[in-house]
């Protein structure tokens, strides 16, 4: 009977050392593809009613497109909360601005909403506009996708445009030097790191001890056996658990000699993510009415990746305005008669012919005119844009960009349900 528990042993072992061999070799392959530069666009992932009803990403910009391990860059803009915020989402009541890319390969040295820091949760109103600012860091070499990013409690990670971002150099030299209070300079980079290694070794070890004790007792094959017997009360014998009595003090003793040391070290600490910071401003022009929408119903072409909105708009201000540009989920489509230059933007979110007015004349002031405009290009179907009419309310939302002969623009958000369209001839 011994020997025959050594031989299952050894068999057992046999399959384990194999399957250690198989998870050597998934790593290996993981980390091998996982080295080539990702294709990115994950945000297309979300839904269409998500990305195009919560926040309205503009006026995006990445101060460098190409820099140096341990070199710093600006990532901008302005994000309007959509008025009619999706009522499967939670409110941006406490949110946090991040950068989505694919691991820390930039640290965020600083970010600012209003001018505000915002180390930590903040809130915001909807209807309203905000400005931000992320001061990135390089850190480790490649070529990355790099979005702006807000976390929503309750409502997940809500994504804005992103741009390929080249970081050249050796990530051997990266420093993230820190003064604390009392003065003196720390590298987080590094900081603390043998003590961190030391932690995790500890507890491993002593995981591992515990399973070997177990397992070298009689096996799990054999516990199987005797569970499946009927013994399963005679498994745990009174050593064992004078055994298990013995660790689990030992780790508590442990714990608690860790947590006095660090306690003793370092008297002061101060949790990174405490409290919500309320009375961020807005921008003030946020809310201005110079130009009154009123939408009168809309449809999506599916086939045709037409998107093809009834507008009343109102010009309440001094100078004559011409529909220009239509920005939602991070797309930008363009009036070409109005933008006469591309502007500087990610190509793949830039339609720079994807929007058309039924009456391209201008809109005099106090004037109120009915148009049609059209937004058609492959983007949004690319983008996934499209699955709006798959939504069980199918609605969409977006801002709308005017402009003045003397450069000024206004903006006004613009919404609502539209009716799919799954012939290229169906018409409104």
């Amino acid at each position: 009977m011994k020997r025959s528990i050594l031989q299952q042993m050894a068999h057992t072992c046999g399959y384990a050392g194999r399957a250690l061999a198989l998870g050597a070799a998934a790593v290996v392959a993981l980390l091998t593809f996982s080295a080539a530069p990702a294709a990115a666009h994950g945000e297309r992932s979300q839904q269409a009613f998500l990305r195009m009803r919560t926040l309205n990403w503009y006026d995006v910009k990445w101060s460098k497109t190409s820099l140096n391990v341990n070199e710093e860059m600006e990532l901008t803009g302005k994000v309007h909360v959509f008025s009619g915020w999706p009522q499967a989402v939670a409110k941006p009541q406490e949110a946090f601005l991040n950068v989505g890319e694919p691991g820390p390969v930039l640290i965020r040295k600083s970010a600012s909403v209003g001018e505000v820091p915002v180390p930590r949760t903040f809130s915001m109103d909807v209807g309203y506009d905000y400005e931000y600012k992320i001061v990135l860091k390089a850190r480790r070499p490649g070529r990355y996708h790099v979005h702006v990013q807000i976390n929503v409690k309750d409502g997940g990670p809500i994504v804005g445009p992103g741009e390929w971002i080249e970081i050249k150099g050796d990530m051997k030299d990266f420093t993230n030097p820190v003064t604390l209070l009392d003065g003196s300079t720390i590298d987080l980079e590094s900081y603390g790191i043998n003590w961190t290694y030391l932690y995790h070794f500890v507890w491993m070890a002593a995981a591992l001890v515990w399973i070997l004790y177990w397992f070298l007792q009689k096996g799990i094959i054999v516990r199987g056996w005797q569970v499946a017997a009927g013994k399963r009360n005679e498994i745990i014998t009174p050593e064992d658990k004078r055994f298990g009595g013995l660790w689990l003090a030992v780790a508590m003793l442990a714990l608690l000699f860790f947590y006095a040391n660090a306690n003793r070290e370092f008297p002061r600490t101060l949790p990174m993510q405490a409290g919500l910071l309320t009375g961020i401003p807005f921008i003030e022009d946020s809310r201005r009415e110079t130009v009154a929408v009123h939408y009168s119903g809309g449809s999506y072409k599916v086939p045709g990746r037409e998107l093809t909105v009834n507008l009343q708009i109102t010009n309440k201000g001094q100078e004559p305005l011409r529909v220009g540009e239509f920005t939602t989920a991070g797309l930008r489509f363009l009036n070409p008669d109005v933008f006469t230059t591309r502007p500087v933007f990610p190509d793949y979110l830039l339609a720079d012919r994807g929007l058309s007015v039924s009456d391209p004349s201008p809109i005099a002031p106090g004037e109120t005119k009915n148009l049609v405009i059209t937004v058609q290009d492959a983007r949004f179907d690319v983008e996934r844009l499209s699955d709006l009419a798959y939504d069980t309310d199918s609605q969409f939302g977006g801002l709308l960009f005017l402009f003045s002969p003397s450069g000024k623009r206004e903006k006004v958000e613009i919404g609502g349900p539209v009716i799919p369209k799954f012939q290229l001839g169906a018409t409104l």
